[in-house]
């Protein structure tokens, strides 16, 4: 699984380099990050961020989360914003839960009334699919692949709000894409419930607090495999597989494919 960075400011941040890989390689460290957001990131008092190295930052999440918690970012690194969520909210009229936990988990009332009785699960999961099928969605995690193809890429770091969802979902598109088993994917992908729930363990305890379902926190906050199912399902049903759903969805072509396979693999 991706390698959790002690020591920072930011929340969630993982090294996927150490990744195992189905032919007996891994994937090479320190070339690409997740994380949460960037809004508490004090980059002048963060030597273990500064370490890494950070050239390139893909910013997941939605206007209206960036413009209310605005990414806090080094000099010289270059923040590209790549709304994955902007053609579901606006099919929508509202974001999606995993595009406002905060406000979701503010009204017990109201998250009862939304996201009880199994709707939290059911809405995710939509999402999820909206995640590989929707226009925007497919835009977003073509630019984080060509990103990770361009000659003169250097360490990249992408992430949404928490960091388990869209960033979740780009994650297993790159792990699947180098050769990891079935089993590694889903493992990286629940391996963030630990972190996430620690970010956001003050939240879930006012919600509870104040009468809320501990079930519908953890469904909002955490994630679990059938989120994940969702997404490989809509890929498996409207493209047959990943590679197909990298060439044709996101417009990927093979020789950049290739070259994120050279780049990020390496010996076990």
């Amino acid at each position: 699984m991706a390698v959790p960075i002690p020591a920072t400011t930011v929340a969630n941040l993982r090294d996927l380099g150490g990744t195992p890989l189905a032919d007996g390689g891994r994937v090479r460290p320190g070339l690409v990050f997740r994380s949460g957001q960037l809004d508490r990131l004090d980059p002048a008092a963060d030597p273990a961020f500064a370490a890494l190295g950070i050239r390139t930052i893909l910013d997941l999440r939605t206007d209206a989360e960036r413009a209310a918690r605005p990414d806090r970012t080094p000099d010289g690194v270059r923040a590209l914003a790549a709304d994955a969520l902007a053609d579901k909210l606006a099919q929508a009229g509202v974001a999606p839960a995993a595009a406002q936990l905060k406000e979701v988990l503010a009204d017990p009332v109201r998250a009862e009334r939304q996201l009880g009785g199994g709707k939290a699960e059911a809405l995710f999961a939509d999402t999820y699919r909206s995640l590989v099928s929707s226009g925007s969605a497919r835009a977003a995690y073509r630019t984080l692949l060509l990103e990770l193809a361009a000659p003169d890429a250097g360490p990249l770091l992408f992430h949404c709000t928490a960091g388990k969802d869209r960033t979740g979902w780009g994650t297993t598109v790159i792990l699947t894409l180098l050769g990891a088993d079935d089993a590694t994917v889903e493992a990286e992908y629940l391996a963030v419930n630990a972190a996430v729930r620690r970010s956001f363990a003050p939240l879930v305890e006012g919600f509870t607090a104040q009468g809320g379902d501990p079930d519908i926190a953890l469904s909002v906050i955490g994630v679990v495999p059938g989120y994940l199912g969702a997404a490989l399902e809509e890929v498996a049903t409207r493209y047959g597989g990943v590679e197909t759903y990298v060439r044709e969805g996101l417009g990927v072509p093979d020789e950049a494919v290739a070259v994120i396979r050279k780049r990020l693999t390496a010996d076990g």
